[in-house]
């Protein structure tokens, strides 16, 4: 198993580097997908199984009740809450 799919998985973790990489050299780090890409980084490492799973629900909407109607013409691949709004 690991013979079979070692490189390829090297080379999509070397792409994960190279991105972080680049958003940090263009001072986009703080976007929240990419906030959300480093803290599930940490799910990769845990020792914690079932780790796609827990993955995709890191990165998926958390919430049960529809929005009356979406905010764009995409997904954009991360969950970013609604900002907080002062009373």
């Amino acid at each position: 198993m690991v013979d079979h799919g070692f490189i390829a998985v090297r080379a999509q973790l070397l792409e994960v580097a190279a991105f972080l990489d680049r958003v940090e050299r263009h001072g986009v780090a703080d976007d929240f997908r990419c906030a959300a890409l480093r803290s599930a980084a940490a799910l990769l490492v845990d020792g914690r199984p079932e780790r796609a799973r827990r993955l995709l629900e890191h990165l998926s909407d958390p919430t049960t009740v529809p929005v009356p109607a979406a905010r764009g013409q995409s997904a954009v691949g991360a969950w970013r809450p609604e900002p907080r709004r002062s009373k």
